[in-house]
């Protein structure tokens, strides 16, 4: 399917489930044309990641999508478009670490088997680096897993990161500080949020509590709330995705503000 026609059928289903903005709400900002382009990384250690590269026009800012466990990169099929309505282009990935949740990974399907969560990291490394060319602020943006492993590679790259934004992050590794001291490292603005569980609130603050940065935030949802990126989604988080869209696009405006 080409381009043009992929995304037409994306923003189609994006209005039948419920998913776009009331003009009240979040009116778009970004009216001319979104592009949804093929993008394949090469990882440090040769393996070959698939991506989708949505690009909107003038972008304010370069979100790196990054799925949870058992999922892919179309964890953000819906979640792209909307993004780029609003000024933000975006890469999703398949990581190594991911299944068919939200449709084939095409990575996990190239290597024949899935990894854990830590061999995954070299993906996100790999979409910092070929990030670098686009000469945008960059945000990385992580789901359960890789949320957490977005707090290792901003801490990893101070310079090239201008925020982490945390869906459901938490101790996912067998060091159970890992995430902790690699937070206390990050300088850059920091948003996280979690599903309404008393559990995931208190791994989500416990990572941020460990940021130095005083630009951090917690959004903790008063209705719905799902876990990772999927509390957007108004089909998996009826009443909570519009209150955690609301966030999330406040702290983008703040965070590439100028």
């Amino acid at each position: 399917m080409r381009a043009a026609n992929r995304i037409a059928a994306l923003m189609a289903a994006f209005a039948v489930a419920g998913c776009n903005p009331s003009p009240q709400a979040s009116a778009p900002v970004n009216a001319g044309p979104i592009s949804a382009e093929p993008a394949t990384l090469t990882a440090a250690d040769g393996v070959k990641v698939t991506g989708v590269y949505t690009r909107a026009t003038n972008p304010k800012a370069l979100i790196l999508l990054f799925h949870q466990a058992e999922s892919g990169k179309d964890e953000y099929a819906l979640i792209a478009p909307r993004l780029a309505q609003a000024g933000y282009s975006s890469l999703r990935i398949d990581q190594r670490a991911g299944g068919a949740m939200f449709g084939a990974n095409a990575t996990v399907q190239a290597l024949g088997h899935a990894t854990g969560y830590l061999e995954a990291r070299p993906d996100l490394e790999a979409a910092l680096a070929w990030a670098k060319d686009k000469k945008l602020p960059v945000v990385l943006w992580g789901s359960s897993y890789s949320a957490s492993l977005a707090f290792l590679v901003a801490a990893d790259h101070p310079d090239a990161v201008r925020a982490v934004m945390a869906f459901s992050p938490g101790e996912y590794f067998d060091d159970k500080t890992l995430v902790a001291k690699a937070a206390a490292k990050v300088k850059a603005p920091v948003f996280v949020t979690s599903a309404q569980d008393g559990h995931e609130i208190d791994a989500a603050r416990a990572i941020l509590d460990a940021v130095p940065s005083s630009d951090k935030q917690q959004f903790v949802p008063k209705l719905g709330g799902v876990h990772g990126s999927s509390t957007l989604l108004r089909a998996r988080n009826p009443e909570g995705a519009e209150p955690a869209w609301k966030a999330v696009m406040a702290f983008l405006a703040g965070v590439t503000k100028g």
